[in-house]
């Protein structure tokens, strides 16, 4: 299983998007935002499982035995053992997930064509151009601070969770 998510992380993001944008074309999910929120899911579940696989594989399994004996059913030994021992794993998860598909561009560059559904990055390049087709610099540093205001909140609300999320399973 491990080398199976690894074969998918080595496979560049870009690799992805054509054979994507043909079937996405044939169904008629371009410039929706379903059909980009699954491009995004696409391009991160590989390192989201392999970072969740080391979260499980670093709770001890004499936690999970002692839970079976007193008595706790599989989905008790979810709610009860296993999900509060990798909260730390999850919000990890959540921040690279949420950051990566913020900030990512080429994905919404070739999916969104329509300037009503243009994602954020896409506008700042859009933005750029100002008078006489010179760089107008002033609206450009604006929109680039405009755009990190959403995320600094939401890094420093996870911080506390962030690195024990990445140093979960680092011991084995």
């Amino acid at each position: 299983m491990g080398v199976i998510l690894i074969c998918g992380m080595m496979i560049p993001d870009q690799t992805l998007l054509t054979p994507l944008y043909l079937m996405f074309s044939k169904l008629g999910m371009q410039n929706t935002r379903i059909g980009l929120a699954i491009v995004h899911t696409a391009i991160q579940l590989p390192f989201s499982i392999f970072l969740m696989r080391h979260s499980f594989e670093a709770i001890p399994l004499e936690l999970e035995e002692a839970a079976v004996i007193d008595g706790c059913n599989s989905l008790q030994l979810l709610y009860r053992i296993f999900l509060p021992s990798i909260v730390p794993g999850i919000v990890t998860v959540a921040l690279f997930a949420f950051l990566t598909s913020w900030n990512e561009f080429i994905g919404a560059l070739i999916f969104m064509n329509k300037q009503t559904m243009f994602t954020l990055p896409i506008m700042l390049v859009a933005s750029r151009t100002g008078y006489y087709s010179s760089t107008d610099w002033g609206i450009l540093q604006a929109g680039i601070v405009i755009s990190i205001i959403p995320c600094v909140p939401v890094y420093l609300l996870l911080q506390r969770y962030y690195v024990p999320g990445l140093m979960s399973g680092a011991g084995r």
